[in-house]
């Protein structure tokens, strides 16, 4: 049977005692926190560049909203293949190895961009194969990223991890949109692929440093289909986990217009890829300026409610960016939208971790991601065809209703999720 490597003995449990975990401090202060932060930041830094600078670039070379959404779907098809061994696999073997692989995959794919660089619209169809081999290693890494963090922090203080973490994270969108944009500006996609390819690396090699607890182990009974079945029964018996990774779903799938600004940046504010870089960036300066506050002062009471909440004004300031023509205005729209869907990510992934025990994560967060990727990626197909189909404008617009549509819905039909207070009360009994 697979193992997990035992954890040194100086670092705490994620099952440790409230005792425990006052006496550890601050929890920068606990082993590998501050080490995985740092790697996590350097790998989401680089994913946000090349995300950035690989929409631009497709779009500046076929001048087709419709090739937005190509770049969105062969990301999403090789997450949704691989659902099933991704889940299974980090459910029982060690989940920082398969992390450390498929950073390094990603690497291997910012060299192959770098490469592609230089072919003009004739590398086109090569960037679209890169892309479908990322998707495929972003399968693997996102849900090994979101099982791996509870066995580095004690439960006691996985809300307040979850904070920091998403903090910092959002520091990284910040940089790398903006960035993104001025280094294309500069030196076009050989010197950005080339960086994106430097910080995946340095995060790869850092990681390998990062002690992690040992976990409970899944044993090797049944069939994979089996094994993944009981995890998905055990989403579809949890109304709070269904509920909340159901609703960024749809939420962002119909609502999101991330995928759309290349064209708005283009074709309505007129501001060029410098501009692109500050779009994408004022989204994540509302992210992280919430989360700097909710590091501080992270809250455990109406949790339930305040998602919904949070969900609804991102929807409300899409709508506003949808019919903005003014730059700045767009700006603040996109800050507004970013704050918002910080504290709602905050809310949910705090209510799925703690609904989880340690034995079902992989399965579990794989089927987050996947969500999450289908609202991401998926999105971008979905919002790219709308644009390519009713304009960049009506598609915005559309959009942001549909989110505050979801809202209304998921609020009656999941009501047992609006009456969660504190997030212990989501802990499977």
């Amino acid at each position: 049977m697979p193992t997990l490597a035992a954890l040194p003995a100086a670092v705490p449990s994620p099952l440790s005692s409230p005792a425990s975990a006052a006496a550890a401090g601050s929890i920068y202060r606990h082993a590998g926190f501050t080490q995985f932060l740092v790697a996590r930041l350097l790998a989401v830094m680089a994913t946000q560049i090349q995300a950035v600078v690989v929409a631009w670039q497709v779009y500046d070379l076929t001048r087709e909203p419709i090739a937005l959404a190509y770049v969105g779907l062969a990301q999403f098809l090789p997450m949704l293949a691989l659902l099933l061994p991704a889940g299974d696999l980090i459910d029982r073997y060690s989940r920082k190895p398969i992390l450390t692989l498929a950073w390094g995959l990603s690497a291997a794919c910012a060299v192959a961009l770098w490469w592609l660089a230089g072919h003009g619209s004739a590398g086109v169809a090569g960037i679209y194969a890169v892309l479908v081999v990322f998707g495929c290693a972003r399968a693997f890494s996102a849900p090994a990223l979101q099982s791996l963090l509870p066995q580095i922090v004690p439960r006691e203080q996985l809300a307040q991890a979850l904070a920091a973490n998403s903090m910092l994270l959002r520091v990284a969108s910040i940089g790398g949109p903006f960035v993104g944009g001025l280094l294309y500006a500069a030196g076009g996609g050989t010197l950005t692929y080339g960086v994106c390819a430097v910080s995946l690396t340095l995060a790869t090699g850092l990681l390998t440093q990062v002690p992690v607890a040992r976990a409970v182990v899944l044993a090797a009974t049944g069939t994979i289909w089996q094994r993944f079945g009981a995890g998905i029964h055990f989403i579809r018996s949890r109304p709070i986990i269904l509920g909340t990774i159901s609703l960024d779903l749809f939420a962002v799938l119909l609502g999101g217009v991330v995928a759309l600004l290349p064209v708005y940046a283009h074709e309505v504010l007129k501001v060029g890829p410098a501009g692109l870089g500050a779009l994408r960036s004022a989204m994540a300066a509302g992210e992280v300026i919430t989360g700097f506050y909710l590091a501080a002062r992270p809250f455990d009471r109406h949790v339930g409610r305040r998602m919904f909440w949070a969900v609804a004004v991102f929807g409300l300031a899409n709508l506003v960016f949808s019919l903005s023509h003014w730059f700045w205005l767009s700006i603040a729209a996109l800050a507004v939208a970013g704050a918002a869907d910080m504290v709602s990510m905050y809310i949910r992934g705090a209510l799925v971790q703690f609904s989880t025990p340690d034995d079902m994560r992989g399965r579990v967060n794989a089927v987050n991601m996947l969500f999450i990727g289908s609202s991401n990626e998926l999105g971008e197909f979905r919002a790219g065809t709308a644009a390519h189909w009713l304009g960049a404008v009506p598609a915005a617009l559309t959009g942001a209703l549909c989110t505050l549509g979801v809202v209304g819905l998921w609020s009656w039909q999941f009501a047992s999720i609006r009456k969660v207070d504190r997030f212990e009360e989501a802990s499977p009994r």
